[in-house]
């Protein structure tokens, strides 16, 4: 079409010449046809009907006459053309140079005209393509809509699912809808199945595949995929061990919004790991992610953190504090069930926020406080208006029935019920706000030493509610709850700390604080499932998993990390990294204040495990342990060495020191010192009796020469001789 209109506009050009050409050529054409039709006009009148056979005769006689005007018209027509021919000379040479200025104008004018063409055409072309991309979009939004909605709806189906789960197969149930809606491209979904591949959720860990769907979400912009790819770079596992890459990752992923990402952050810049230390910059990281679980804990009690060490001994970890036996749960429930008050308040606080390893479970809490209240607890009465004031789904919000709860336990003088009454008058929820009675009430329950009520009068004197403000009296009231572990009172003297309110500005002091609101975070719930895994057997998805809490600054994390890469029984990493690797964590563990840590770095230095043998260095690493946390262990090992001599000058009466010391800080370190103590004092006797045998022959080598190789006898005869002579006396 483009072609025949380009076509199109060279014909009119050309055309146009011929137009001219012709034009110019008419008049001497008309000038001879004009003399043609008037003799023939003449002779038409003359014989009109000299067709006709009866005519022939005129047509006869009239030739004559015709041959002489023929004749004397042919005459003036060559006149006549001779002279046209001239000027059509003229004029055709003229007509030449014309038609060659022409067509040079004309190529000009088709140049510009066809690039101006090629430009319309092209912008033509371009909307044209435009319109048929919007006909398409606009055909295949609602299509494309409408699966974007199904995938966002399929992964909130099974968030609910996954946050309700009781078993294995509910939770499988759930990853089933997030597979199929990252199918749909739903990247929530992409995440949480980036996430099960990495740490084993469900299903067999793949971490080659994990790798694989971080990229493509880091591509897309995920910040949690950009985290992930931090952590895996940072430790080597399934990728090159690249702290530098790892730090990028890290930057991305926390300028994306990633809190963790903020908290590893804050831990580097705190300790100096792979960057300068910095101290301003730590507390900037940190305190954002401070603020963040601030705002979770304002809305709810707190969130439960059970942390087991694995370093503990085998006998200790099965029966572990931190977690429930499921069989002495069943024995609780039993001895609850029979009647036991002290355990139904204590079994509706553990389902009430989910601890000890058992799933929250607001059905279960409400029916022990019941049975428990019905039994005159003055706690369960309080805990109950606790549940009806945050409202859930066992009991339904209700500021009426909190406040009847609350003032039975109040008027049993209970601190919970106390501090509940004046959390209602503070925030008037049933009754009118009345910060005098709050005060009242706050303080009748800090005095006996609710934490909550401690805090609460803080926030008082912090904010000025109700009374002058007063950073002192804040302060105090801030201290002392952090001392029951309050976290929002830990959270205030942060920020009191960090701005130098009512207190001398302290960024280190801040910073510490700061993180330990931080590891309140909900990613601590990792340290669940981690032990759970490690006490199955899965050791590469409990190692992972540690592993990314150690990396976020978690001590415990960080030695259970490097117990079980001590063991050797992880796959994910190469066996002559794993030494190097743990003795990292260690030294990480230990500079946060555990003093196993310490001593293993020390046993590290000794055996030469990851590191060379350095006798000195584990020699200090053991008199760290030993004069600042009184380690049992330390004080033996460092009693060895001077025993030996290793790293250290020999010194057995303080050998002898430390290992009295050691017997005295632990039970458990007495039989071994008994035994140390009986092989010390072994030598040193030999070396004794070798040291006085060799003494006593140079002396007596010294008598030979003197008294000669007899003196002996004499000395027995002198002796016998005074016996006899004493005898004697004796008997007289």
């Amino acid at each position: 079409m483009y072609k025949s209109d380009f076509g199109a506009l060279w014909l009119v050009s050309e055309s146009n010449s011929y137009l001219f050409q012709a034009y110019t050529l008419a008049p001497t054409r008309g000038m001879a046809g004009q003399n043609l039709s008037q003799e023939r006009n003449s002779h038409i009148k003359q014989c009109p009907n000299v067709h006709s056979k009866e005519d022939k005769l005129c047509s006869g006689k009239k030739g004559d006459i015709e041959a002489e005007k023929h004749n004397k018209n042919q005459k003036e027509r060559n006149v006549t053309t001779q002279v046209s021919k001239n000027e059509i000379k003229q004029f055709l040479s003229h007509t030449l140079e014309q038609r060659k200025l022409n067509k040079v104008i004309n190529k000009r004018e088709t140049l510009l005209g066809k690039k101006k063409n090629q430009r319309k055409l092209r912008i033509k072309g371009i909307q044209n393509k435009d319109l048929l991309k919007r006909n398409k979009n606009h055909s295949k939004k609602p299509a494309k809509k409408n699966f974007t909605d199904e995938g966002d709806q399929l992964f909130k189906m099974g968030i609910k699912i996954l946050q309700q789960s009781r078993n294995q197969k509910q939770k499988e149930e759930a990853y089933i809808l997030f597979a199929k809606a990252a199918d749909m491209g739903n990247l929530k979904a992409m995440e949480k199945m980036a996430d099960a591949l990495l740490f084993g959720n469900v299903g067999t860990q793949n971490i080659t595949a994990a790798i694989q769907l971080y990229e493509s979400l880091a591509k897309e912009g995920s910040y949690k995929a950009q985290n992930a790819l931090g952590f895996l770079s940072s430790y080597g596992i399934g990728m090159e061990y690249n702290q530098a890459k790892a730090l990028i990752y890290y930057t991305f992923g926390s300028a994306g919004g990633s809190m963790m990402s903020q908290m590893i952050l804050g831990y580097r810049y705190l300790s100096g790991i792979n960057v300068l230390q910095n101290c301003e910059v730590a507390l900037n990281h940190y305190k954002k992610v401070a603020d963040y679980i601030a705002d979770k804990l304002e809305k709810s009690e707190g969130i439960p953190v059970e942390k087991v060490r694995l370093t503990e001994r085998p006998e200790n970890l099965s029966s572990n504090s931190e977690i429930l036996d499921w069989d002495i749960y069943q024995y609780y429930k039993f001895l609850a069930e029979r009647g036991d008050v002290q355990l139904q308040v204590s079994l509706g606080q553990l389902h009430l926020i989910g601890r000890k390893g058992l799933d929250q479970d607001y059905y279960k809490a409400l029916y022990y406080f019941l049975k428990a209240a019905k039994a005159g607890s003055a706690n369960a009465m309080a805990f109950i208006g606790k549940m009806y004031l945050e409202g859930n789904a066992a009991a339904p919000q209700s500021n009426a029935t909190a406040f009847k709860y609350f003032s039975m336990a109040a008027n049993k003088g209970n601190a919970i019920g106390l501090h509940g009454l004046g959390l209602l008058y503070f925030y008037g929820k049933g009754v009118p706000v009345n910060y005098a009675e709050a005060l009242k009430y706050f303080q009748k329950a800090a005095e006996k030493g609710w934490p909550n009520a401690q805090f609460q009068l803080g926030f008082m004197y912090y904010s000025g509610s109700g009374v002058w403000k007063d950073y002192k009296l804040a302060f105090k009231y801030f201290y002392l709850a952090s001392q029951s572990g309050q976290p929002l009172a830990i959270y205030y003297l942060a920020e009191m700390y960090a701005t130098g309110t009512g207190v001398l500005r302290s960024c280190r002091t801040a910073v510490e604080l700061y993180k330990g609101v931080c590891e309140l975070g909900h990613w601590a719930e990792k340290f669940l499932t981690a032990y759970f895994a490690y006490k199955d057997g899965d050791i590469d998805s409990s190692l992972v998993q540690y592993a990314l809490l150690a990396e976020m600054g978690y001590e415990v994390a960080q030695s259970n990390s490097a117990f079980i890469l001590e063991s050797k029984k992880a796959k994910i990493l190469e066996k002559e990294k794993m030494y190097p690797m743990a003795l990292l964590l260690w030294n990480r563990a230990a500079i946060q204040g555990n003093a196993f840590a310490r001593v293993k770095i020390g046993d590290y230095h000794y055996y030469g495990y990851g590191t060379k043998k350095d006798y000195q260095t584990a020699a200090t690493h053991y008199s760290i342990a030993a004069d600042k946390y009184h380690n049992a262990q330390a004080m033996f090992n460092l009693a060895y060495m001077y025993e030996h001599g290793l790293g250290i000058a020999k010194d057995i009466h303080l050998a002898r020191r430390l290992y009295d010391m050691a017997a005295q800080t632990s039970p458990d370190a007495r039989i071994p010192v008994f035994f140390a103590l009986m092989r010390l004092e072994t030598v040193h006797l030999l070396q004794d009796i070798l040291f006085f045998n060799f003494t006593m022959r140079r002396k007596w080598k010294k008598l030979d020469n003197t008294l000669g190789p007899y003196w002996d006898l004499f000395v027995i005869g002198l002796i016998v001789a005074m016996l006899i002579f004493l005898l004697r006396n004796r008997y007289r």
